[in-house]
């Protein structure tokens, strides 16, 4: 089993047998894999992709060479090298959660038209190509909104490339450095792209379309950095890579090094032939400065100096050298000369279509006649175009014709295809009536095209089919459940489809089941009816049966609690209080008597007892007194506090 890693988020992809295309179960991104199933191969291809989502678009690029130098016919690898070529980075889109291209290298070139695109659909397989097609068509259309956008950016004289946060987020020194550059440049009136404040107005919009278009406008390019590793940051050597690139295309473009705080040999191996500026230097943003507007100058000079020679060349001078000049500057991709001989030859013969073909070639970027039909766009509102044909031979505005004709057709046959294969995946996906109905709108939108207008009758049918189905198939989820209001349900969406499939058969089973809930129903209602006046019956019999018993016995239960209450208050205290006085118990007779809480004469006789209790204490202390014992008897009398004539004998003791 291979395993490779999902070219739009990195996750891994377990791929078993033979198939070419393969499903992300991370982010359900369907995508193209490598023919050959060799472990080294896999490992190249992983750490490419890995390299690549990285933005580490040459590096990734390299290891995709290393593949076809095995494989040049290997289709996944010339992809490979087509993501790289245009920088693609496939981001989440938070609204659906689909990975989309994001363009990190927009170039004038429409990827449908790039050698390796080409022959990545040329060696894969139908599956595949088809894939790479409506990868590639969506890629097509973000360099058509990019290049929108760049068309109406005023050109830039300079370009600051330099890292603007480190690994901590915080500003770097060289940003500030680029800060003190961009403003000494703008001081001299020159037009200066600095990302910090350039890209400031455009926060929630890509920065692709202002980038490419300041790289591709600027004359110069300051590369500012402070560390080794800040000149290989990725997104600061994507912007210089790029460049030098576009140098090798246009040699009046010049890219500058500066450093500072460190070695000039520790500068990148790709600066190593071009001269660099130290910027611990004093007066260095002078020289520079200096240096730059020379540049300039010398740009604008050499664009008058052509001007001037094209006056004072003898209007008998033949034309034809200067032609030929052009379609060598042509086939050498110099577009800039080319334009410029143009404009010599014009000069001379303002009415030479050869000169406006030149013109045109120059301005679409394409190095021989044939090619003008494989551009993306068609050229019909160039104004270069209309002059061509205007005063071109027939066999030129044949050619001319002829190349938008193929292209609008192309183009046309694109769009209808893309349709059409979003039609026929819609067809194969749909499940309802509703998904059918969608494809067969997309059919009838190009209903000429291949073989739609019968497709779409076939979605129609489909609609219809899915729909009947779909209700059958709620009516016997409904007959699961056996309550009247879901069958009455079904019985009536089967009715909507009499003749589908079996819904007659399943309707009579539906009335029949129906018939016998309500029959059941009814039979449950009368049983309980009928328990339920057995029930008031009985209870009615407990209640007259509850009465009698409560006649016989209430006149017993009230003579037993008036029984209970004199046993209680009457009989129990005054045998307590016989037994009490009979045994000389006063103190508990009193209590007795307390406990009556006023009950007859149980005051008086507490008083009574309370009598008999200081007569006893009295015939104590007297008996103490006639013994002889004085202070004994004194203190007996002195309890008494006063009874009788105790204070008296108090005195005799």
């Amino acid at each position: 089993m291979a395993i490779y890693k999902c070219k739009m988020c990195g996750g891994t992809l377990e791929v078993s047998g033979e198939s070419s295309v393969a499903t992300c179960e991370y982010c359900s991104s369907v995508q193209t894999l490598p023919k050959k199933n060799d472990e080294v191969i896999t490992n190249l291809f992983n750490r490419a992709n890995n390299l690549r989502i990285k933005c580490e678009f040459d590096k990734a690029a390299d290891v995709y060479e290393k593949i076809l130098n095995e494989d040049n016919k290997d289709s996944e690898a010339h992809w490979g090298l087509v993501l790289c070529k245009y920088g693609i980075e496939y981001v989440e889109d938070p609204k659906t959660y689909k990975r989309i291209p994001t363009c990190h290298r927009t170039q004038y070139e429409s990827i449908l038209t790039d050698v390796d695109y080409l022959a990545a659909i040329s060696n894969a397989d139908s599956v595949s190509a088809d894939i790479y097609k409506a990868q590639a068509e969506e890629i097509a259309n973000l360099q058509k909104d990019i290049l929108a956008i760049v068309k109406n950016e005023k050109p830039f004289d300079v370009f600051i490339c330099y890292k603007e946060t480190d690994e901590n987020g915080k500003r770097t020194v060289d940003s500030t450095l680029a800060n003190d550059i961009f403003y000494q440049l703008t001081q001299e009136g020159m037009k200066v792209f600095y990302a910090a404040i350039t890209l400031e107005d455009k926060l929630g919009v890509e920065y692709e379309p202002y980038i490419f278009a300041a790289l591709n406008s600027a004359k110069v390019m300051l590369v500012v950095g402070t560390k080794p590793e800040y000149f290989e940051a990725i997104w600061v050597k994507n912007e210089w890579s790029r460049y030098l690139k576009l140098m090798k295309e246009d040699r009046s473009k010049l890219l500058i090094p500066c450093y500072r705080d460190m070695d000039a040999y520790d500068l990148p191996e790709e600066f190593s032939h071009l001269q660099a500026q130290d910027m611990g230097k004093i007066g260095f943003v002078n020289d520079v400065v200096r240096g730059i507007k020379k540049i300039i100058t010398s740009t604008e000079s050499k664009t008058e100096t052509v001007v001037k020679e094209t006056v004072v060349t003898s209007s008998n001078t033949s034309t034809a050298p200067l032609l030929k000049r052009v379609f060598m500057f042509l086939e050498d991709g110099d577009w800039k000369s080319a334009d410029e001989y143009c404009e010599k030859v014009l000069d001379l013969d303002p009415e030479c279509a050869e000169a406006y073909l030149g013109k045109l070639m120059a301005e679409q970027k394409v190095k021989t006649c044939e090619s003008l039909k494989d551009k993306p766009e068609s050229f019909f509102g160039s104004n270069n175009y209309q002059k061509a044909v205007r005063f071109g031979d027939d066999k030129l505005k044949k050619m001319l014709s002829d190349s938008i004709e193929h292209i609008n057709t192309r183009n046309e046959n694109i769009r209808l295809d893309s349709i059409y294969r979003r039609a026929k995946k819609a067809m194969s996906d749909a499940t309802t009536d509703v998904d059918f109905n969608e494809a067969e709108r997309l059919f009838k939108s190009i209903i000429e095209y291949s073989d739609s207008s019968s497709l779409a009758e076939k979605c129609i049918e489909k609609a219809e089919e899915s729909r009947k189905d779909a209700i059958l198939s709620k009516a016997k989820e409904e007959m699961k459940y056996l309550l009247s209001d879901y069958y009455e349900a079904a019985a009536k969406h089967l009715k909507s489809i009499s003749g589908w499939k079996d819904a007659d058969e399943l309707l009579a089973e539906c009335e029949k089941t129906l018939a016998e809930i309500k029959a059941k129903a009814e039979a449950e209602r009368l049983e309980k009816e009928r328990k339920a006046e057995i029930a008031r019956k009985e209870a009615e019999r407990k209640a007259k049966r509850n009465k009698k018993i409560a006649i016989i016995t209430t006149p017993i239960v009230c003579a037993i609690i008036a029984f209970i209450i004199v046993l209680n208050t009457v009989i129990i205290p005054n045998g307590k209080y016989n037994d009490a006085i009979a045994a000389g118990k006063y103190t508990e007779a009193i209590s007795a008597f307390e406990a009556l809480d006023g009950y007859k004469d149980s005051a008086t006789k507490i008083t009574k007892c309370n009598t008999a209790i200081l007569d006893g204490k009295y015939n104590d202390a007297i008996a103490l007194m006639d013994a002889g014992k004085y202070t004994e008897a004194i203190s007996a009398f002195e309890a008494l506090d006063g009874y009788k004539d105790s204070a008296t004998k108090i005195t005799e003791c």
